[in-house]
C-alpha cells in the first residue's frame, strides 16, 4: 500500500487498540490514599526523564538529518516538561530534588525502545505511538486534576505539555509517510506499534493491580 494508506492504516489501528487506555466505570478518579496529583507527578517525572534519554539515544543513531532534529526537539520539549513539572511538585509543597525518578532502573517500554535499530520503528514506537499514548492519558490526568481541584496543574498539561505531545505525534506521521515506503518498512512499523501499545496496557494494568495507580500523565 501507498504510505499514505499505510499511515492511515496504522493511526485506525493505534486508535481502536488505545481504547483500551481509557478508564472504565471503576477507575472514576477520586483523590485518596496514595492517589494523588503530586504522587503522579512523581510518576511523571520518570516518564519524563526517560523519554528524554531514548530520544537522545536515537538522536546519535541516526544519519537521517530530519529525524535527527525531530529527535532532538524531542529532547528539548522532554527535558523541559520534567522541569515544568519539578517546578509544580515545589510550588505544591514536595521538593522534586529529594526523587530519583530512575531509582528503580528504566521501566519495560524504556527497555524495549533502547531495543529497536531501524528509524521507521523507532518513528512508529516512539513519536507516533508513544506521543498518541501520551495525549491520551495526559487528557485523563487534566481530568483527574480539575477534579481535585487543581486548576494550576490541569493547565500546565493542557497548554503546554500536551500540544507539544500532539506535536512529536504530528512530527511522526509526517516522517512515517517519508520511511514507510516498503512492505518490510511498513511491517516494520506496525510490529514496532503494537508492541509499543501492548506494553504501555500490560504496564498500566500492573500499577492499577499492585499500587492503585490510575489516570498518570504520560507514558
Amino acid at each position: 500500500m501507498t504510505p499514505e494508506e499505510f499511515v492511515r492504516e496504522l493511526d485506525a489501528e493505534n486508535q481502536a487498540l488505545l481504547a483500551r487506555l481509557e478508564p472504565d466505570d471503576t477507575l472514576t478518579p477520586e483523590v485518596e490514599g496514595d492517589l494523588s496529583v503530586t504522587n503522579l507527578l512523581n510518576v511523571a517525572l520518570k516518564n519524563e526523564v526517560e523519554a528524554t534519554e531514548i530520544a537522545a539515544r536515537w538522536l546519535v543513531t541516526t544519519d537521517d538529518l530530519d529525524v535527527k532534529l525531530a529527535f532532538a526537539r524531542q529532547v528539548g520539549d522532554e527535558a523541559k516538561h520534567y522541569r515544568l513539572i519539578a517546578e509544580r511538585l515545589a510550588a505544591l509543597g514536595v521538593d522534586p530534588r529529594g526523587f530519583d525518578p530512575l531509582a528503580r532502573g528504566y521501566g519495560p517500554l524504556f527497555q524495549y525502545l533502547d531495543t529497536l535499530t531501524t528509524t521507521v520503528a523507532r518513528v512508529a514506537a516512539g513519536q507516533f505511538t508513544r506521543e498518541a499514548i501520551a495525549v491520551v492519558k495526559n487528557r485523563q490526568f487534566i481530568e483527574f486534576c480539575e477534579r481535585a481541584g487543581d486548576t494550576a496543574t490541569a493547565a500546565l498539561y493542557r497548554d503546554v505539555i500536551e500540544p507539544d505531545e500532539r506535536y512529536h505525534h504530528d512530527l511522526g506521521r509526517r516522517l512515517l509517510l517519508r520511511l514507510a515506503t516498503t512492505p518490510e518498512a511498513q511491517a516494520a512499523a506496525r510490529a514496532a506499534a503494537r508492541r509499543t501499545l501492548d506494553l504501555a496496557d500490560e504496564l498500566q494494568r500492573v500499577a492499577l493491580q499492585t499500587a492503585g495507580i490510575h489516570h498518570a500523565p504520560g507514558c
